[in-house]
Order: structure tokens, then sequence, then C-alpha cells
């Protein structure tokens, strides 16, 4: 397993929160995913490598990854 924080702008809510954690969960690979507004943190563990996957898919969310 691997366990990475990404730097994310744009969440402001828990409703944020929620949709990125959503759409990151959906994807193979990813075991847990946790989002906090209040930080500007994305914690995700997976046990394969889909880092740019994950970083795409916020980005589609119109939420920026640093």
């Amino acid at each position: 397993m691997k366990e990475v924080v990404l730097k994310v702008d744009g969440m402001h809510c828990a409703g944020c929160e929620n949709r990125i954690q959503n759409a990151v969960s959906l994807i193979d690979g990813v075991t847990k995913v946790q989002a906090d507004h209040t930080n500007g943190e994305v914690k995700v563990t997976m046990e394969k490598e889909v880092l740019d996957q994950v970083k795409e898919k916020i980005q589609d969310l119109d939420f920026q990854v640093k």
C-alpha cells in the first residue's frame, strides 16, 4: 500500500470533499480517500500506482492539484 497527500485548491466545503472522495474512490487501485477542505489536502491510499489517474480525476472536477 502507498499513501500520498495531495495539496488541492478550490475545496470550500464538505460538499467539495464528498465530490472528490466519491470520484477518486471509483478508481481501480484506490482503497481509501480522505479529503479535507480546511487543510486543502486529499489523502489517498493506493494498492497500485494510480497517482496520475487520481490527479486527473480531481482536476476533471475543477479543482487544482498543486
